[in-house]
């Protein structure tokens, strides 16, 4: 288990400095349209969009397995649920107005 952790790690390290690496082909013309930015874009938000979406689930088991154990916590419980929630849906919202005002 703790291999495969170590290599997911290393692959999404991986991918992310190949979407770093996208700017750097950016010296062209103005009007020139470069198909891998948009392919870049897309892949990110997928990135994005897909690693919010298991974050969400694992708070969201969290404070389900933590409100069976102990029921009468749940007001803490649920207002730290939902601060984490926020956070989390934010990064993929960001993810989102960044590609929009890259892609053009």
């Amino acid at each position: 288990m703790n291999r495969m952790l170590q290599a997911g790690k290393y692959f999404f390290m991986t991918l992310a400095a190949m979407m770093l690496a996208v700017p750097a082909f950016a010296q062209g013309a103005a009007d020139e349209s470069h198909w891998w930015v948009s392919i870049g874009a897309g892949i990110g938000m997928a990135l994005a969009a897909g690693l919010c979406g298991l974050g969400q689930g694992r708070a969201t088991a969290s404070a389900t397995e933590a409100l069976a154990r102990n029921p009468g916590a749940r007001p803490g419980i649920f207002i730290f649920l939902i601060l984490g929630l926020a956070f989390i849906e934010s990064l993929a919202l960001f993810t989102f107005v960044i590609i929009f005002l890259k892609v053009k």
